[in-house]
């Protein structure tokens, strides 16, 4: 059951060198509708979660308060929402307490001087509709933002790709698995660069040859 009208002060971080590490590697797990608002931006961070109600940020008020530098705010909303629940004046307050940048499966609007103050959002939607202050949601309690279940304290990476989330638990392991990861398409890469073939390199020819694929001069 969703709680509501609760604020969890104490969050247990991922660790912050395994954050760091993840933060050089390629991302895209959280549906594809969560776009970056300008280009080239990439971040990673821990995770502040917040759960908001359609047309209602009065809970982002709520978590900036639990802004730690380095944390990364993570929205959800309980009903699918256009609203532009967030601006460059919440921008800035969240910029002062030290967050790296803000994920909201909903809308932000004021993207011209979000952009010129380098603050980078991930977000389903730009929308000038602006939004109330009258519902209790939670901050720092489970939420599933854009079909990814998200706790707090969770390692979070988001660039031109997408935005993809860690449990803290398995930050380390997963940034070590992401370096070896780049270690070997690195080799491929430079295969590839010297002109071999997938099909070769990846032992393609034999399924393909089974699977009925012919050539014709």
């Amino acid at each position: 059951m969703t709680e509501l009208g609760v604020v969890r002060r104490k969050v247990k971080r991922a660790d912050r060198a395994a954050v760091e590490a993840l933060g050089r590697y390629g991302v895209g797990l959280m549906k594809p509708y969560m776009r970056p608002i300008y280009p080239g931006a990439m971040i990673s961070g821990t995770a502040v979660t917040v759960l908001l109600h359609p047309g209602d940020n009065w809970m982002m008020h709520v978590a900036a308060e639990l802004i730690e530098p380095g944390d990364i705010v993570v929205a959800a909303v309980t009903a699918e929402s256009a609203d532009g629940f967030f601006g460059d004046l919440l921008a800035t307050s969240f910029k002062a307490r030290g967050a790296r940048g803000l994920v909201i499966d909903a809308g932000v609007r004021d993207v011209r001087a979000l952009t010129e103050m380098g603050f980078p959002v991930w977000s389903r939607c730009v929308s000038a509709k602006g939004t109330v202050k009258s519902t209790l949601g939670s901050v720092n309690i489970p939420v599933v933002c854009a079909g990814v279940l998200v706790n707090p304290g969770d390692a979070v990476v988001a660039d031109d790709d997408g935005v993809v989330v860690a449990p803290s638990d398995w930050a380390a392991k997963t940034a070590d698995a992401a370096a070896a990861r780049e270690a070997n398409e690195g080799d491929k890469r430079a295969q590839l660069a010297a002109g071999a073939l997938g099909l070769d390199m990846y032992k393609m020819r034999e399924p393909l040859a089974k699977a009925g694929l012919k050539y014709i001069d």
